[in-house]
């Protein structure tokens, strides 16, 4: 009865309690991070330093306790950073016929094999999607030896209005260029070339460029680890000139790739190319705090907020601007983190589980910073309640509509629509055009180690917009914005919407740290095998 009445106590006291969650704040945090000072917040420069030691500050500041190595706020991440050089080479060679790619507008890209020059000269093998998918009856190799080769292949994936049939028109892992590349080192092959289009990338030629045309962070190799010789990209002009030395126009490689008969074939000619690199290793952290809970028996498990501090450095000059502020993508976000964090340890008393912050690195780069605290964690996967991302807003207003991207394949979507219903909102499908929002952000590691995590969006209906607003802006954002020095703060912002998706969030978290039992993935959901060895395990 003691223990009933604890914990009736807590309930009644925490749900009495309205957090002081202010859009002000969310903005201020977000001017400042993104600010010309911090350089971009590239990850393993002076701009990410100076990030991580604000947020730090900021989590200090408001008494959350240092979670990191030695007893600080900072999680080391071994990542070492490799930068193609402007002296990089590609050709496509055919019957004594050579055509040259240039860097940056034909093709981007490098090694990633950490070594600072690689050199290559390999047959070209298309292999539509690079697919294999047993549980769908999809393999774009059949069984053909592509040890040594050039893969050249297409992101994003087969075509369906059948979500049991790679997600219909939502995009699974499958259609991520990072499972590309990884599956190709897992059939042997020299390295892969993506042809680019704006219809199956997502995004322009521009993002591709901006994005690869600097330096990328990756995992220190063991010894004899393979890695490719070449991940690259080639853009959509260029990709019709090597169409046509096959013979074959880009639409027809496109159409054979969504064939469940493809079979991977020579494109007629190699790929010779000479890769010189710059290979350092990367001083960098993720940023992590906790706020213990007030169940002695509850406050070893946890609730996860996340977000990622990095964006894209100091780059490639557009409008003669080289800083890539970052602004949406993710001072946002962080500046949300710390707000939902300081009206957390405001809370008199604590939810009965203990809340953890964290402000990922190298998130740009392949979600480095998440993927290595998934696989070194300081709460347990089997510990954690759920994870809670924030990621990239634009502030325009408040929405009617929030998007929860993964969260009606758990146990968790009842309380979820329940919260939602509470505040007057409803729980949309990700609007992301097909793009796989749920594999391209931070909880994304943890849902792989069997949390259930999902990131905190925005919806698309406005108070006080026409139908098709929230469109029109995203399309503009995305073609001019996104990954460009012009993600930048603008005074004229709205931050009304970012502080009610902040109260969400907030909310989520206030229920998931109360709940019973912990949350888990349904019946037949490709994580719930994992999520069960984890709790087998904590």
């Amino acid at each position: 009865m003691r223990r009933i009445a604890f914990l009736l106590g807590i309930a009644v006291a925490v749900a009495a309690q309205t957090p002081e969650i202010s859009g002000s704040r969310i903005r201020t945090h977000t001017k400042f991070l993104a600010d010309d000072l911090l350089e971009g917040r590239g990850v393993g420069a002076r701009g990410g330093k100076l990030t991580t030691a604000y947020l730090a500050g900021q989590l200090a500041l408001i008494g959350a306790k240092p979670a990191g190595d030695s007893g600080t706020y900072f999680q080391k991440v071994p990542l070492v950073g490799v930068e193609t050089l402007p002296g990089a080479r590609l050709a496509a060679v055919s019957k004594g016929k050579t055509l040259p790619l240039r860097w940056l507008d034909d093709f981007v890209g490098g090694s990633e094999r950490q070594t600072t020059l690689d050199h290559f000269d390999a047959e070209a093998v298309f292999v539509g999607h690079g697919i294999v998918a047993p549980e769908f009856g999809w393999d774009d190799f059949k069984g053909v030896d592509v040890k040594g080769k050039i893969l050249v292949l297409f992101t994003n994936e087969p075509p369906s209005e059948d979500k049991n049939f790679f997600g219909g028109k939502s995009l699974t892992y499958y259609g991520r260029w990072t499972y590309k590349y990884e599956q190709a080192v897992r059939m042997g092959a020299l390295g892969v070339i993506i042809l680019h289009t704006p219809a199956t990338a997502g995004y322009g030629w521009n993002v591709v460029r901006n994005s690869w045309a600097r330096e990328e962070p990756y995992v220190k190799l063991k010894q004899g680890e393979p890695a490719l010789a070449l991940a690259g990209w080639v853009s959509q002009e260029a990709a019709q000139k090597l169409s046509a030395i096959a013979g074959k126009t880009l639409v027809e490689l496109e159409k054979q790739s969504n064939s469940r008969d493809f079979r991977p074939f020579s494109l007629k000619f190699r790929f010779r190319g000479r890769i010189p690199s710059k290979v350092r290793e990367l001083d960098t952290e993720n940023v992590v705090a906790l706020i213990e809970g007030s169940d002695p028996a509850r406050k070893p498990e946890a609730v996860v907020f996340s977000a990622h501090w990095d964006h894209l450095g100091i780059g490639m000059p557009v409008k003669g601007d080289r800083i890539y502020n970052g602004a949406v993508d993710n001072a946002t976000g962080c500046a949300m983190l710390l707000e939902v964090a300081r009206a957390w340890a405001a809370l008199d008393p604590k939810p009965r589980r203990s809340a953890l912050f964290i402000a990922t690195t190298a998130e740009e780069g392949g979600l480095r910073g998440s993927e290595y605290y998934a696989a070194n964690p300081i709460v347990p996967p089997g510990k954690i309640a759920v994870g809670l991302n924030f990621d990239a807003y634009l502030p325009l207003g408040r929405t009617k509509d929030v998007v929860l991207n993964g969260v009606n394949r758990t146990t968790f979507w009842p309380v979820a629509q329940d919260v939602a219903a509470r505040m007057g909102l409803k729980i949309v499908p990700d609007s992301g055009n097909g793009q796989g929002a749920f594999y391209r952000s931070d909880h994304f590691p943890l849902a792989k180690a069997g949390v259930p995590a999902f990131s905190v969006n925005m919806g698309s209906e406005f108070y006080g917009k026409l139908e098709g607003f929230a469109a029109s802006f995203e399309q503009k954002y995305g073609a001019n914005s996104y990954h460009q020095p012009s993600d930048e703060y603008n005074e004229q912002w709205d931050f009304s919407g970012l502080e009610f998706v902040a109260r969400f969030g907030f909310a989520l978290g206030m229920e998931a740290a109360n709940i019973d039992a912990l949350p888990t993935w349904n019946a037949g959901d490709e994580f719930r095998a994992v999520r069960e060895q984890s709790l087998k395990a904590r």
